[in-house]
């Protein structure tokens, strides 16, 4: 495919790969951009920006209410082409795409809200005769920069609200799985999107994402990525508007009476889902010494029967990791909670990009595996004497974006609630679940601002106040 830029398709003579994950064989190429691309984009995205803040809300509202329709009907279609470039099964990305269908259907809704409010300023001194309001306005052109692992509902979280709220948007997705959000260019200026509003540029994020970031003409940066790019681009930015989703190691704290079944099966559906590439996948199982063994058995057990292989077979329950070294990292960091003392209950070999699902137990605080992000098919579980401890534990991690706890008890539950610093907190579930109307984000280093299309408008604009004197 081309990469899109400055109201025109284009192409270059380097080009990059698009790999299928589980077989290595080359999906498409896509264009190997420049910094001279990024210029072109944003000076047409400058351009984009002026036509969308002329555009009225509603007319806003219908290009992505059709857009958001267009992405229903070709779910099947989609979802294939997420499965083939990203790796998840085909049911993952058959559902990917019907929540980015929801994605922008929520984004079109908002673009009809977007308003101020009155200010009271009779209420402050001096402010008789006075009358206040605000204003939200657009921030201009907006960098949309991606991860892999979602490729296209996380590109649509940033892209819709975006143009809902007034803005030209810059796209730099992901270098593996770019194709999804090419698709989603096709469709938006399919339902009428003016081309100038929308880029999508490809190539190496160490190539053209430093002068995307940095540019001044860019004045919203919206970024789901790593913590170590995150934190750099952050540097780069300078003075502009930025939203940061970063990692986490999501805890999940067994209380003694919980239900160990349904625990298990929570673990399961969001510890290995996209074979583990999740941001708030479950990565860490605190569990009291009662209930430790009983729930190791029953676990391990449920994760040895996940089926693993071809992700378009309808029988697959986990494809493979996007990259070969990924996978071997993940190994890496297995054998090392081994040798360090953790028992492999389940799993623990690779073949090529595939892991298979892995538990391991008595794992203590200091193992890697606990301590940081392993973005990989791999759960840790490890022992607490009390609520008090497993809190402890929960937070003991520079990240905070996701946890829960399984519990009975509404005092442990709120307790867990009030102390635990994670910005999604879930009681009877496992961390990796999101609606996608709902407040996202993450305290700590796992980044800051919110996603969601209505909070994202707000993260998109900026308020303006007015006053009128001697009204």
């Amino acid at each position: 495919m081309k990469m899109f830029l400055a109201g025109q398709w284009r192409d270059k003579s380097d080009h990059i790969k698009v790999l299928n994950p589980y077989d290595g064989t080359v999906i498409d190429t896509v264009p190997k951009a420049e910094a001279e691309d990024v210029d072109r984009a944003l000076a047409g995205a400058v351009e984009g920006a002026r036509i969308m803040r002329a555009m009225p809300g509603y007319e806003r509202f219908q290009i992505l209410r059709r857009a958001a329709d267009m992405i229903a009907a070709r779910s099947e279609k989609l979802g294939r082409l997420i499965s083939t470039e990203e790796g998840k099964t085909l049911a993952e990305g058959v559902f990917e795409v019907t929540r980015a269908a929801e994605t922008m259907e929520l984004s079109a809704e908002e673009a009809k809200r977007i308003g101020g409010e009155t200010l009271p300023l009779d209420g402050a001194p001096g402010g008789e005769g006075k009358l206040g309001f605000t204003l939200r306005v657009p921030c201009g052109v907006v960098a949309a920069i991606s991860p892999f692992n979602f490729p296209l509902n996380l590109v649509c979280h940033k892209v819709g609200p975006a143009l809902a709220a007034g803005n030209a948007v810059v796209i730099k997705p992901a270098s593996d799985t770019p194709l999804s959000a090419l698709s989603l260019v096709e469709i938006l200026l399919e339902a009428g999107l003016p081309p100038e509003v929308i880029a999508c540029i490809t190539g190496s994020g160490g190539t053209i994402g430093d002068a995307l970031a940095g540019d001044a003409r860019v004045r919203k940066i919206s970024f789901t990525g790593s913590r170590d790019v995150g934190e750099h681009i952050v540097k780069v930015a300078g003075l502009k508007k930025v939203t940061m989703e970063l990692g986490s190691n999501s805890p999940v704290i067994v209380m003694p009476d919980a239900d160990l079944n349904k625990v298990a099966d929570a673990v399961v559906a969001t510890g290995y889902s996209n074979a583990g590439q999740v941001c708030i996948s479950t990565q860490r199982v605190i569990v009291f010494d009662k209930v430790y063994a009983d729930l190791v058995d029953v676990l391990g057990k449920k994760v040895a029967a996940i089926a693993t292989g071809n992700p378009l077979d309808q029988k697959t329950r986990m494809g493979p990791m996007i990259r070969e070294s990924d996978a071997e990292r993940v190994g890496e960091w297995i054998d090392e909670a081994v040798a360090g003392g953790a028992k492999l209950v389940t799993g623990g070999q690779r073949e090529g990009t595939m892991f298979q699902p892995t538990l391991l137990a008595d794992v203590t605080p200091q193992m890697r595996v606990s301590r940081e992000e392993i973005f990989g098919p791999a759960v840790a579980v490890s022992k607490a004497a009390s609520i008090d401890e497993a809190i402890r534990l929960a937070n003991d991690t520079p990240y905070g974006l996701a946890a829960s706890i399984f519990t009975e008890n509404i005092n442990h539950a709120m307790q867990f609630a009030r102390h635990v610093d994670s910005g999604n907190l879930h009681i009877n579930w496992g961390p990796q679940w999101r609606a996608d109307l709902m407040p996202y984000g993450g305290l700590k280093e796992s980044g800051f601002g919110k996603e969601g299309p209505k909070y994202a408008v707000l993260e998109m604009t900026e308020l303006k106040t007015v006053v009128f004197h001697g009204v």
